[in-house]
C-alpha cells in the first residue's frame, strides 16, 4: 500500500512539472552595462524578471522566437516609434536549448529553430554553400522524414526546419536548391525567408522530386500520380 502511494505521488509530481515551466539564469544587455535574471518558459508564455526590469509575453504576443547557441531572441508586435515602427524584440543571453520542445510546440512555424539538431529517420545529406548578401557559410544539408537541417560551424546560421517551417522548395538544377521558409526575411514588415544554397555535389532529381511530395503532401495538397 505504501508503495503503490509513493508511486501515485511521484505521478502526480511529474503530471504537474510543466505547468511550472522551464527556469534558466539569463542576461539582458544594455546599451552600457547588463542585468542578470530569469527566463522561464512554460505552457503559456515566456517571461524574463531581474532587478532592473521584466516581461511577460503570452504566445500570441510573440511574432517570432529564434533560438540561437547562448541566445533567445523574442520579437513581438509592439512598435518602436523612436525606430520608424520597426518591430520591438528582446534578445536575452544564456542556455535555452532545453526550452526548444517547448517553444516548437506552442509556437509552430513562428519558432525558428537556429541550430542544428537532430535528424529524424537521416535520408540524404549533401556539402553546400548556403548563399548571403555579403557572402555565405559553408556546411551540410540534411533532409530526414520530418525534417531538414542546415548544419554549420557559423554561428547562428544553423537551422532545423519542420516540414511545416518551409514554405516551398525550387531549383534551378542539380547544383542549387532553394528553401523558402516562414522565418521573418526582415525586422520590418519581413516576408518568407529564402534559404538559397549551392550544392557541392549533384542533387538526384528522384531525392529532389521525393522531399517536394513529402512536403506538399504534409499540408494535405493531393497530388496527382502521373504514368
Amino acid at each position: 500500500m505504501e508503495f503503490r502511494s509513493q508511486k501515485t505521488t511521484i505521478g502526480l509530481m511529474l503530471l504537474a512539472l510543466p505547468a511550472f515551466g522551464l527556469e534558466f539564469p539569463a542576461k539582458h544587455d544594455h546599451l552600457w552595462k547588463y542585468c542578470a535574471g530569469t527566463l522561464r518558459v512554460s505552457g503559456d508564455a515566456v517571461s524574463f524578471k531581474s532587478p532592473d526590469h521584466g516581461w511577460e509575453w503570452r504566445y500570441d504576443e510573440i511574432q517570432q522566437a529564434k533560438l540561437e547557441p547562448g541566445a533567445l531572441v523574442v520579437l513581438t508586435y509592439k512598435d518602436r516609434k523612436w525606430r520608424a515602427g520597426l518591430d520591438w524584440q528582446v534578445k536575452l543571453e544564456g542556455d535555452f536549448v532545453a526550452a526548444q520542445t517547448l517553444l516548437e510546440e506552442n509556437l509552430g512555424r513562428r519558432f525558428v529553430a537556429a541550430l542544428a539538431g537532430v535528424v529524424d529517420t537521416p535520408l540524404w545529406k549533401i556539402p553546400v554553400k548556403h548563399l548571403t548578401r555579403f557572402g555565405g557559410s559553408h556546411g551540410v544539408l540534411e533532409v530526414g522524414e520530418s525534417r531538414v537541417l542546415y548544419r554549420t560551424d557559423a554561428k547562428g546560421e544553423s537551422r532545423t526546419w519542420t516540414l511545416a517551417d518551409i514554405e516551398n522548395i525550387s531549383s534551378s538544377g542539380p547544383y542549387q536548391l532553394t528553401l523558402t521558409t516562414f522565418e521573418r526575411a526582415g525586422s520590418h514588415y519581413g516576408n518568407r525567408k529564402d534559404f538559397n544554397f549551392q550544392l557541392k555535389q549533384p542533387l538526384e532529381e528522384e531525392r529532389y522530386d521525393t522531399l517536394w511530395r513529402r512536403l506538399h503532401q504534409h499540408k494535405g495538397i493531393r497530388l496527382l500520380e502521373t504514368e
